[in-house]
């Protein structure tokens, strides 16, 4: 079905909403289809799509968002872990299956006046994730381009079988929390041969907070053949991390001025377990910290409480978190500045069994920044392997270059060899 079929519904190509709702509905009363859109400029709102639909967008073909709040409906749902109400997504599926956007078009989120909005505190609600599905399975995002997100660009939650692939993220990097690719609470996600540039994380794995009614795992994902640029961290793991986020694949990357490379952050009151990730075959360049494990993160509510900075040993119940059986291997960076590596476990709960085979880290001075966020910490500039609480550490041919100090800085609570 072509889109153009409904152009007499587009108010003269001014705005195609009601269009696509018309072409929606056609193709739901037949079972589902492929709603075509040809080359062109089509403006619209928030769109639903629903069981067995492709939205396929051809080359040239652009689909922008309008900014307006009114055009998108509220809906229950959940934004960082925290249930509430939030703006339809500009595309949208629940409780569906088989559902696909595709093409070599464009998906413009139009997010300027969405990111004003935000800053100046006026949004009484959670702005539109670009794509989301929630609580579907079978879903997929092939060859397109998206731009310019109000929010998350491409979020699946509480999804089976995801498939991403070969898609373009651009948003601003002073876009607000504009993430590139966010599965949370999903199972057997794949996502391949994409390039994101970003205002925050490129890719970050989620599993819901203390806040979250049910929170699920994020588990068995492989991220592999991308190029990521700028943003906060290139793949991240959490802090929303309660339902525990496991088996997770990340080789054949590169990343290009990401401020972190793989970063996994966490703290207490959120539980929850990161357990085996691979990393491999990775190449880093101007990442201020290569590998940042951080289970002090205080950013987000609550994050000043007592609990969430306090260096002395807390009694281990639910809600303390765990990170363990990490593999790193064959990882080259260059032009790190801050240290070559930060891991600071839970005075409680150390980091544990964390292995860097073949791994190599060129650092670089003339710039001090902050490797990871937590209270207490003081800039580095070119320092080595940072190492707080954490046990079974294995470094096999790992080199510093260039390193202000030791290779390894670790203080008695560690043990590595």
């Amino acid at each position: 079905m072509n889109i153009r079929a409904y152009e007499a519904l587009s108010r003269q190509g001014e705005d195609w909403t009601e269009a696509f709702e018309a072409a929606i509905r056609a193709l739901r009363s037949q079972g589902g289809g492929t709603l075509l859109v040809p080359p062109g400029l089509y403006k619209a709102g928030s769109l639903q799509l629903y069981s067995d639909m492709t939205l396929r967008l051809e080359a040239g073909a652009v689909l922008r968002f309008h900014d307006d709040p009114a055009r998108f409906p509220l809906i229950d749902t959940e934004f960082e872990g925290t249930p509430g109400k939030a703006y339809r997504p500009c595309v949208f599926a629940r409780d569906a299956s088989n559902v696909r956007v595709e093409g070599q078009g464009t998906l413009d989120g139009n997010g300027a006046r969405w990111w004003r909005a935000f800053r100046a505190r006026e949004l009484p609600h959670a702005r539109p994730y670009l794509v989301c599905f929630e609580r579907c399975e079978r879903v997929a995002v092939e060859g397109v381009r998206l731009v310019n997100s109000p929010v998350w660009t491409i979020h699946p939650m509480y999804c089976r079988n995801v498939s991403i692939r070969g898609v373009t993220i651009e948003n601003p990097a002073d876009s607000p929390n504009t993430d590139g690719i966010n599965p949370n609470g999903c199972s057997f996600v794949r996502i391949s041969d994409c390039h994101i540039d970003v205002g925050d994380d490129c890719v970050a794995i989620k599993s819901g907070t203390e806040d979250t009614p049910s929170p699920r795992p994020c588990e068995n994902i492989v991220i592999t053949g991308c190029t990521m640029a700028r943003g906060h961290g290139g793949v991240v793991i959490g802090s929303e991390m309660s339902g525990g986020v496991r088996n997770v694949i990340i080789s054949g990357c590169v990343f290009q001025n990401t401020e972190r490379g793989i970063r996994l952050k966490t703290r207490r009151g959120r539980g929850g377990a990161v357990e085996g990730l691979l990393v491999s075959n990775v190449l880093m360049d101007g990442v201020m910290c290569p590998f940042v494990l951080n289970m002090y993160y205080f950013c987000g509510k609550g994050g000043k409480e007592r609990r969430v900075w306090d260096k002395t040993p807390y009694p281990v119940d639910a809600g303390t978190p765990a990170i363990r059986d990490v593999r790193i291997h064959q990882v080259t960076a260059t032009g790190a500045t801050a240290c070559a590596g930060f891991l600071y476990g839970l005075a409680e709960r150390p980091i544990e069994r964390v292995s860097l085979v073949d791994v190599t880290v060129s650092m670089q001075t003339g710039r001090a920044d902050n490797p990871a966020m937590l209270d207490g910490m003081e800039p580095m500039e070119a320092r080595g392997f940072f190492l707080r609480n954490a046990r079974d550490v294995t470094f096999e041919r790992v080199q510093v270059v260039g390193a202000v100090g030791d290779r390894v800085d670790a203080d008695e609570s560690v043990t590595w060899r």
